[in-house]
């Protein structure tokens, strides 16, 4: 199945009741219903002879015309586009093209070379613009995107071979709202291009999300609070940091007081599994199995996974070095043996033979570490090398 999967409540009663059809849409197919919604809705057209061709990809003019129709209800200023691209000119996309890019969802500078219509547009470039759009529209989302910048994104892409910054909050918008997902094997596919049945999917979400602010949506409150705060702790359970923030102690050094190395803090992710009325974070796939889920639903533990770089400096260097060297920061982390670092390409420290996997790294290595802490006593502080430290307790 696609990453795109179908929410049956973006769907009107007046578009399940459509009865559009298509020779080449199954009665099983994924994305039936919400071709037919918008086809029903006029966004989408078949291709005659009773063809819709789910598995075509859409162009930069298509897609520009679909969110074009979509956003409909939003007023043009005066200073309206009439020529954005020299390159559509007599183009049947032209219009639509204009009115995307007057509403803010295309960047002329963008493309400084013509728009060129009949490329097929990526995923990368459907985030980019979907988003682009949302901030245009409101305030509320202009200060999401911003806050967005520093977050980390729950697919493989985040870790090999890295996303750009300026990206980030592109496709933070997108996935925090829902606009898109990622595929099974844990990646975006920012290079993909989209077919017509995932972009039927996408549409009635963003006739959706046009309605809504950016704070109704708790995966995108979630990315932001990580882009702000560097944890989740307070969304997903009941631990807090209370005055002090994880942003505080993010990028700071702490030497081992034995003297082995250091290490540089970079965030903190809670995944729940013990507290209903807390939020499920977005990052349980990326961290948590569901064998792992299931072990420690209602244990009152938290799982608590933190991004760190070691620095060793003693030969032979290994985890018990790491362990004892900061005993008083009462959260030491362990090893992830889960093998989600296989498939989301993160790196982690392995259970035998670490001063081997250390030796590697003499000029540091970024790794991730697994603490289980208690909901209801945990305390804990994390002291930095210049003063600076951050708190983790019960909220109550």
């Amino acid at each position: 199945m696609s990453a795109v999967v179908v929410v049956s409540t973006l769907i009107s009663s007046q578009a399940s009741a459509a009865t559009t059809t298509f020779k080449d849409v199954q009665a099983n197919h994924w994305a039936k219903s919400a071709i037919e919604s918008a086809v029903s809705k006029g966004y989408f057209k078949g291709y005659g002879n009773g063809l819709f061709k789910p598995n075509a990809s859409v162009t930069r003019a298509e897609f520009a015309s679909l969110i074009s129709r979509v956003a409909k209800d939003m007023t043009l200023p005066e200073d309206a586009q009439t020529d954005s691209f020299k390159d559509l000119k007599g183009h049947w996309s032209k219009a639509e093209v204009d009115r995307a890019v007057t509403l803010g969802f295309i960047n002329t500078k963008d493309y400084p070379n013509g728009f060129k219509p009949s490329t097929p547009i990526t995923r990368e470039e459907m985030a980019k613009w979907l988003s682009s759009g949302l901030v245009a529209s409101s305030a509320e989302y202009k200060t999401a995107f911003a806050e967005t910048k520093g977050t980390l994104l729950p697919v493989k892409e985040s870790f090999k071979p890295g996303i750009a910054q300026d990206k980030i909050p592109y496709l933070a918008v997108a996935m925090g709202t829902n606009l898109m997902n990622g595929f099974p094997d844990g990646s975006f596919g920012m290079d993909k291009t989209t077919t017509r049945a995932e972009s039927s999917a996408i549409l009635l979400r963003l006739e959706n999300v046009l309605k809504k602010e950016a704070v109704t949506f708790d995966d995108l409150n979630e990315l932001r609070m990580m882009g702000t705060k560097k944890t989740n702790l307070e969304l997903v359970s009941s631990l807090t940091t209370g005055k002090t923030s994880i942003a505080d102690i993010s990028g700071k050094r702490k030497t081992f007081r034995n003297g082995s190395g250091s290490l540089v803090f970079h965030r903190l992710i809670g995944i729940n599994t013990s507290e209903p009325k807390k939020k499920d974070s977005i990052y349980t796939s990326l961290f948590m199995t569901e064998f792992g889920m299931n072990k420690y639903k209602n244990s009152g533990l938290l799982p608590v996974f933190t991004e760190i770089t070691i620095y060793p400096k003693k030969n032979g260097f290994a985890i018990g070095d790491l362990v004892s060297g900061v005993i008083d920061m009462n959260g030491r982390g362990m090893t992830i043996t889960n093998k989600l670092d296989e498939k989301y390409g993160y790196v982690t420290v392995p259970n035998i033979e670490t001063a081997k996997f250390f030796a590697k790294y003499k000029n540091g290595v970024k790794v991730w570490m697994v603490d289980y802490l208690e909901i209801k006593d945990f305390y804990g502080q994390f002291n930095m090398d210049d003063g600076s430290y951050a708190v983790i307790s019960n909220n109550n």
